[in-house]
């Protein structure tokens, strides 16, 4: 694996979440979040727990609501599906604020909010305390296929070079006088993109050509061997045995 590569999500910090190695932390979040999944809708009271859980993961994170909160952003889409459930579910109708809601819709929209809002947070929780790159590494060490992990390496790490060839075509349109207006722009949009996926395809021929003469057989070599003892582990499987205990509990009431 090459250099790290930054990351908006990432939240530098020096806490024992952090320190934890990051195939640990995978494998606790993976188990977390299948316990919730699991969980009966019914038993709200779990979910509640379950955000207690996270929010002590946070605090010992040193990770501030806010932050959390402003990164959770990215589950409004599902937040908007999960409002019209109620009002296209068909089932049993009930009276609520003066309107006629389908209660099965109602439980359904509570299903996908409480355990999207987990997930989310739990994942936004991982990436704000391991780097990605050490993600990269927890992912190869958890035993994902090398091919995934490279494919995963490199869209990370060329992510941000396309963006920036983008940018740099939008800004050669707009000195020219181009502003997208409406469909007749469309054509020259579409040009645009199609010159990017050349450029880009031509730049990834480049790259593994260079690899290539550097000796690159189909594996990335690991810089960084990362283990974990004994007890790291039982620190990470804190959550997800705590989780799962609610569950337990959900499901005998």
């Amino acid at each position: 694996m090459g250099a790290g590569h930054a990351h908006k999500l990432y939240r530098h910090g020096h806490s024992p979440v952090h320190a934890l190695p990051p195939h640990c932390k995978l494998a606790a979040v993976l188990c977390f979040v299948l316990v919730v999944v699991a969980t009966p809708r019914e038993a709200v009271w779990a979910f509640g727990l379950y955000a207690a859980l996270l929010a002590g993961v946070a605090a010992l994170a040193r990770v501030p609501a806010g932050f959390l909160l402003r990164r959770m952003l990215i589950e409004v889409p599902f937040v908007a599906f999960a409002v019209l459930m109620p009002f296209v579910v068909p089932g049993d109708q009930v009276r609520v604020l003066g309107l006629q809601l389908s209660e099965p819709g109602l439980w359904g929209a509570w299903n996908v909010l409480a355990k999207g809002t987990l997930g989310v947070a739990a994942s936004v929780l991982l990436a704000s305390t391991t780097e990605l790159r050490a993600l990269l590494l927890g992912l190869q060490r958890l035993g994902l296929p090398p091919m995934l992990v490279q494919i995963a390496s490199f869209m990370i790490r060329y992510g941000d070079v396309i963006t920036d060839e983008l940018r740099r075509m939008s800004i050669a349109r707009r000195s020219r006088g181009f502003e997208a207006r409406g469909v007749r722009h469309w054509g020259v949009l579409g040009k645009s993109a199609g010159a990017l996926f050349i450029r880009s395809y031509e730049r990834g021929e480049r790259v593994h050509l260079a690899m290539m003469s550097r000796g690159y057989t189909g594996t990335m070599p690991v810089i960084d061997e990362i283990t974990a003892s004994r007890a790291q582990w039982t620190s990470a499987a804190a959550l997800p045995l705590s989780a799962l205990a609610v569950c337990l509990l959900g499901w005998a009431l």
